[in-house]
């Protein structure tokens, strides 16, 4: 599923660029700037604002995977943090997190650059000054975070995601669950590859006594699994980008199915 400024994104590429949709989905396809676009988000976490990507889903390959080209940025921003008002505690707690993910991936992947890395680092401290208050959804705070969603957006377009997010991704490919919700729940299977953010990451569960849902109640047959692991290979940059070139002799399918029962555990 995509959220609607992806959507936006989305629509604004194809008014212009014939074909469908998935003719688009990988790095640098788009041909032609789509229409002018504004975007006005009303969650602060996923950096799509800011972001060269649109993320879509594509039932028919069992993959997400979005429209990455600088056709895909908005031409135009308001970013007002009074919408972000009456999001539901956890909600606004996983798409903060999002922030949070893209900008730890960006500092532990190779292709990490000093005008990124800048850009991380900045999020990553708005993110735990939030989150180390006792009220994250107060109106500066609130404030603070549409800011670090801007900044994760601007690290990851120009660098690169790592582990998280294509995993993310092969969980919302198989099972349809939210993005952000995702992101969460693979985070806490992660300690092998990020320890220290994780163990973060679980503090800031703990203090605000987050509810993570459990994504599926489905048996992790050989099937499902082998879904899974071609959902989650299929984002070779990202994979590449945190494990190197040869990430595949690292994310065997054993090794994947392992990571996959941990975190849907």
């Amino acid at each position: 599923m995509a959220q609607p400024y992806d959507v936006g994104k989305a629509v604004s590429n194809m008014l212009t660029n014939t074909g469908k949709a998935e003719d688009y989905q990988g790095w640098d396809l788009v041909k032609k700037p789509g229409v002018y676009k504004i975007g006005i988000p009303t969650l602060s976490g996923t950096g799509a604002e800011s972001s060269r990507t649109c993320v879509l889903s594509n039932k028919r390959k069992n993959i997400k995977m979005g429209m990455n080209s600088h056709f895909s940025v908005y031409n135009e921003l308001i970013l007002d943090p009074n919408l972000t008002e009456s999001v539901p505690f956890n909600q606004y707690f996983y798409s903060a997190m999002d922030t949070y993910i893209h900008c730890i991936e960006s500092l532990n992947g190779k292709l990490k650059n000093v005008f990124s890395d800048s850009f991380s680092n900045s999020a990553l401290d708005i993110c735990k000054e939030v989150f180390d208050s006792n009220d994250p959804m107060s109106d500066k705070n609130r404030e603070k975070i549409m800011l670090a969603s801007y900044f994760g957006g601007v690290a990851i377009a120009n660098s690169m995601v790592g582990i998280i997010h294509p995993f993310s991704a092969g969980l919302s490919s198989v099972f349809g669950s939210h993005h952000c919700v995702s992101n969460c729940v693979v985070m806490l299977a992660m300690e092998e590859f990020y320890p220290t953010e994780v163990n973060e990451f679980n503090n800031f569960v703990e203090k605000h006594n987050i509810f993570l849902p459990k994504i599926t109640e489905q048996i992790l047959n050989e099937s499902i699994l082998q879904k899974l692991y071609d959902a989650t290979l299929v984002h070779e940059k990202p994979l590449s980008n945190a494990l190197g070139d040869d990430f595949k002799t690292i994310l065997t399918f054993d090794k994947v199915s392992e990571l996959f029962h941990k975190i849907l555990s």
